[in-house]
């Protein structure tokens, strides 16, 4: 007989606390950098500077910026009790820096040739949420 599910259960989502200051200053269109001075755990922030730096072809800040945005949500996922695997749901507003960063890591790994590390990222985007990768692209 084959099981088509896993049959220990899968971890259960990973939602990450709003900040709402830090977000709020993005949306009303404060720098990115300014809000990452304030807010360096927000990884939205990061994501935002990663994505003006690839905009405008400086890819190695790209990746400096979407590296520390990576780190940063790692050790906001861990506080709020991700183990190492599961959902980390896109739907859920506060999540999207994090996978912004992730995706945008994936992006300027690409560009400089690191293919393995590119690869990871979209394999990782992907089991997090393949709604977040579609979103992403």
């Amino acid at each position: 007989m084959t099981y088509s599910h896993n049959l220990l259960g899968e971890p259960p989502e990973t939602r990450l606390p709003d900040v709402a200051a830090a977000r709020d200053a993005l949306a009303r269109g404060d720098s990115p950098a300014q809000v990452a001075a304030g807010f360096p755990a927000y990884p939205a922030a990061w994501a935002a500077l990663a994505d003006q730096a690839f905009a405008r072809d400086s890819v190695v800040e790209a990746y400096a910026y979407a590296r520390v945005g990576y780190h940063r949500g790692l050790d906001a996922l861990r506080r709020a009790g991700w183990k190492g695997h599961g959902p980390v749901p896109w739907s859920h507003e506060p999540n999207q820096g994090f996978l912004r960063c992730l995706h945008s890591l994936g992006r300027a790994a690409a560009a400089i040739g690191e293919n393995d590390e590119a690869a990871r990222c979209k394999q990782f985007l992907h089991d997090s949420d393949p709604a977040a990768a579609d979103a992403l692209g």
